[in-house]
């Protein structure tokens, strides 16, 4: 079976959210045991990552030293992150494989994701990221045609657009190496932006795409029986921090969907997670919500909230 999992940001930080190198080696290591076992049960598996603490530490750098050289634009961001993360589940996942005696290459591709350069998402940015400022270290970054805007009490906070991602441009790449037998890394951080220009080329742009909406897409691309999103709960939950709150088991494609209309999940923090697993789940596909530690029994759908695909439509054949 093939599985794309996405990796939530707890299984890349330390319990309190710690970035620190030390932090990140340890929480990496702790869930590449259990995307190991995954592999050992037989499954053809990718990776999706968040970044958003790793990118948030080269923000607080750009801040620092924007007197001294030019911020590191987003798309800039993005690669670093990948790279680096990549780097640290190549070296986490090959130990815990061969700990079981599993024989698997393990590969992480740096991987860029179109979007529309018309998105009104660049038009009006609404995704704040990084830190809270005062305006006199704002202006320096505002000078460098960064948006800033105003949050009151808490300072000036930087805004990007969040577009809609359109295609992640290395998934023939990754089916390649799926095909080969490898265990592959991808789409870190929902992929580096990037845009056509009129004359055909690529740039990358100042954006940040979200992670689980690019892992929906990437699951399509590579036709995944699964998609797991890796989280830090069990289950999505109707009426959360309410005394009627419940977690949503099996579900209907159609009843999730209703669910999402009537605002049970929020827009920070469980939303982008359910609308990515209907979107998977609308292509045919399978979706699981649950803990990290739970993805081996997640594939065969005996934890979390599953989303079952909606039935694949065939046109009859036509008689000769």
């Amino acid at each position: 079976m093939r599985v794309l999992v996405a990796l939530g940001g707890n299984a890349m930080t330390g319990p309190d959210g710690s970035a620190a190198p030390e932090a990140q080696w340890e929480a990496i290591r702790g869930a590449m045991a259990h995307v190991a076992q995954l592999v050992e049960a037989g499954h053809d598996v990718v990776l999706t990552h968040g970044n958003g603490p790793q990118v948030g530490n080269i923000l607080v750098k750009n801040e620092l030293a924007a007197h001294v050289v030019p911020p590191v634009p987003l798309d800039w961001c993005g690669a670093q992150t990948q790279g680096t993360i990549g780097y640290m589940i190549l070296v986490a996942l090959e130990a815990a494989l061969a700990r079981r005696g599993v024989d698997r290459k393990v590969a992480a591709i740096v991987s860029r994701t179109l979007v529309d350069r018309d998105d009104p998402g660049f038009a009006r940015p609404t995704k704040p990221i990084g830190r809270f400022l005062p305006l006199a270290q704002a202006q320096k970054l505002i000078d460098h045609g960064e948006t800033w805007e105003d949050r009151g009490e808490k300072g000036w906070r930087r805004v990007v657009a969040s577009p809609e991602p359109l295609e992640v441009l290395e998934a023939h790449t990754l089916n390649t190496l799926l095909e080969a037998g490898y265990v592959v890394t991808a789409a870190g951080g929902g992929g580096i932006p990037v845009v056509r220009t009129p004359d055909g080329d690529l740039e990358g742009v100042d954006a940040v795409i979200d992670k689980d909406l690019t892992a929906a897409l990437l699951a399509e691309q590579l036709r995944a029986d699964v998609l797991v999103i890796a989280t830090d709960v069990t289950h999505a939950v109707l009426g959360y921090g309410t005394p009627t709150a419940r977690p949503v088991g099996r579900v209907r494609l159609e009843e999730m969907e209703g669910y999402a209309a009537e605002g049970h999940f929020a827009s920070g923090s469980m939303g982008p997670k359910v609308e990515a697993a209907l979107r998977f789940a609308r292509s045919g596909g399978r979706s699981v919500i649950t803990t990290l530690h739970q993805i081996t029994e997640a594939v065969v759908g005996d934890v979390g909230t599953v989303i079952e695909g909606a039935p694949t439509v065939t046109t009859p054949a036509i008689p000769t």
